[in-house]
């Protein structure tokens, strides 16, 4: 017998034959109902013991990156851009205050209304790749912890804007909270209809914008609707100071709320699988024909908005009719591409579009503006304290409004 072998029985042999096997065969999967319960039968090599992960200790540098999560940054951002934008349209003066109150009350709201949106879908969420890493899904933080954030926000938000701004203002923001929240989180895997009532609530910060310089919504018999006709339909001279009326609120409504489709939609388009996985009644997932056609309706329908609405609102010149149709145009043509094929090429490129899109016409809409005369800003003709020219106007008829209504 060769050297360094021994005598084993049959039996010994059979158990360390079995023992080998079960040291080398690959995990055994026992399926019970719907779960899955896997057992490693396979032994971790000697001395290796599972890693020890210490949880992060909340610094004030994490904790507020963990804030800026659950308030969805670029989001709130673009809210704040489209509040603020309403305080810069107003025909209506303003002052420095009124317009960072105005920026921080609207971002207090949106980021209310993100985090109770983002504690409601949690189990959502975690199903999805693009959210599965958010906060509270990867339990950064507590849910008691998100909902005190919320709360905190959502009452600091409304009461700086009463303060600083009006109370319609106010209104306006917790009714944003409320129906971001309540209505369209609760639609989600409802209905379809929860597109339409996020655009709604993308089309009330230009509103509060408006408000928060005094402006109103509604018409009365102190505060009608005025109408500016082209130049080559009337020989009058529209009144300046007749600017503010309720059409230019109308007007900014209407061109956020049908700018929400074209760039939600074909948002939703690129990441119709993961709204699929998580149960949303999403357009792009039922029907993702239509989900494209509603995006090129809306397209059309801003040309009538910015080359109609706007000019005879008084809120620009009738100029912005004629600059505004080339970023139309490129919108348009844009659209029809992801109407007429459904891809996700056209998708992609419809979105990138309504990226620069919403600045470009707001942008002209600030050149173009009724009653402002750039060059004479730029060459510091425009004195300041004076009630002489458009402003001087405007500023005149705030000071009778508030004496008449005082």
């Amino acid at each position: 017998m060769p050297c360094g072998w021994s005598v084993v029985s049959k039996r010994t042999a059979a158990s360390l034959s079995h023992y080998h096997l079960s040291q080398t065969r690959p995990p055994r999967t026992y399926i019970t109902g719907s779960r899955q319960l896997l057992h490693a039968a396979t032994a971790e090599p000697a001395g290796a013991l599972p890693t020890f992960r210490e949880t992060p200790i909340l610094t004030p540098k994490r904790l507020l990156s963990i804030y800026a999560q659950l308030a969805k940054t670029r989001l709130t951002i673009l809210v704040v851009l489209t509040a603020t934008s309403g305080v810069a349209l107003s025909p209506l003066p303003t002052t420095l205050p009124i317009l960072l109150s105005t920026a921080l009350g609207t971002a207090l709201c949106s980021a209310s209304a993100d985090t109770l949106n983002q504690i409601q879908e949690v189990p959502y969420d975690a199903q999805m790749v693009r959210t599965r890493h958010r906060p509270l899904v990867r339990r950064a933080l507590s849910p008691l912890h998100a909902t005190m954030f919320a709360l905190a926000t959502g009452m600091a938000g409304p009461a700086l804007l009463l303060a600083m701004t009006s109370p319609l203002t106010a209104a306006i923001g917790v009714a944003n909270i409320g129906i971001y929240a309540g209505l369209y989180t609760h639609l989600k895997r409802r209905s379809i209809s929860n597109t339409w009532v996020g655009a709604v609530v993308g089309g009330l910060p230009p509103l509060m914008g408006w408000t928060a310089c005094g402006g109103k919504l509604l018409p009365t018999s102190n505060y009608p609707v005025t109408y500016f006709l082209p130049p080559f339909l009337s020989d009058i001279s529209p009144d300046i100071s007749m600017v503010d009326n309720p059409l230019g609120a109308f007007s900014l409504f209407m061109l956020l709320y049908s700018w929400q489709f074209p760039h939600f939609n074909s948002l939703s388009h690129l990441i119709r699988a993961s709204y699929a996985q998580a149960g949303y009644k999403m357009l792009s997932v039922l029907s993702p024909q239509k989900n494209a056609l509603v995006s090129l309706r809306h397209t059309l329908l801003l040309v009538p908005i910015c080359s109609i609405l706007f000019p005879l609102s008084g809120l620009t010149t009738w100029t912005f009719a004629l600059t505004s149709l080339a970023p139309n145009a490129l919108w348009i043509r844009s659209a029809t591409p992801f109407w007429r094929n459904s891809g996700e090429k056209q998708a992609r490129a419809l979105f990138h579009t309504s990226l620069w899109y919403l600045p470009l016409i707001l942008a002209l809409m600030m050149v173009h503006k009724q009653g402002v005369d750039w060059a004479d800003w730029r060459l510091g003709k425009v004195t300041e304290g004076t009630s002489e020219g458009p402003e001087g106007e405007l500023e005149n008829r705030l000071r009778q409004h508030d004496l008449s209504s005082g």
